[in-house]
């Protein structure tokens, strides 16, 4: 019988070996990250994407016995995690949903480095918060504000990280890790997407948390 679907301020979370939820988005993210493998056009592109998401799975998989997210956490970081590993098969200025977009909506450019940019603040501000919050028991105001900060600061290095790499170390695979597509502010337009997407997920957080709160008068 699956286990129940937990959020942030559930008290009781399932142990791992009955946790259902937790078992599937295993299942889910491993299935998209061997297909992104098997299909890419570009192994050493493959390899440069999915350092961090090594480091990342390698953060979830240490940090487990010491904190557990809650099953909206794990399920916010297995999208996020699938649409970046999804992007790293064909480099995310060749992404086929990025130009059936482009097609569908007349745009100029493949934007789907643009969705996965936004989606790093807005999907992963709440496993964040959850950290601040839960974990390290921050103030709320504080595990409210941090993940907003640190999206913006993340995003920043990443964009440093992106230029070393195309710049210094892997000049072969620089165009097809940076995805600039000739736009000369895409590492800003970036880094505000991901701003923008964390500031949205925390005021969408905020509005449901006060509408249960009003409910309860």
């Amino acid at each position: 019988m699956p286990t129940k679907f937990t959020n942030a301020i559930s008290k009781e979370k399932s142990p791992f070996k009955k946790d259902f939820w937790l078992h599937t988005f295993i299942v889910v993210f491993f299935a998209a990250w061997l297909n992104s493998l098997i299909g890419t056009v570009d192994l050493a592109n493959w390899f440069l994407e999915n350092i961090l998401v090594v480091l990342f799975a390698g953060f979830l998989v240490l940090s487990y016995r010491i904190f557990k997210f809650c099953t909206l956490s794990y399920l916010l970081i297995c999208i996020y995690l699938c649409l970046h590993v999804y992007g790293s098969k064909y480099s995310y200025a060749e992404n086929p949903l990025g130009y059936w977009l482009k097609d569908a909506l007349d745009l100029q450019r493949n934007h789907y480095d643009r969705i996965v940019h936004f989606s790093f603040g807005f999907l992963l501000a709440y496993p964040m918060r959850e950290v601040f919050l839960s974990w390290l028991k921050f103030k709320p105001w504080v595990a409210w504000v941090l993940p907003i900060e640190i999206t913006l600061s993340i995003s920043g290095f990443y964009e440093l990280i992106e230029w070393a790499v195309a710049d210094i170390f892997f000049k072969a695979q620089g165009d097809a890790y940076l995805g600039t597509q000739g736009d000369i502010w895409d590492a800003q337009k970036d880094i505000f997407l991901a701003f923008l997407g964390a500031i949205l997920a925390t005021t969408i957080v905020s509005l449901i948390k006060r509408g249960l709160r009003s409910d309860d008068k």
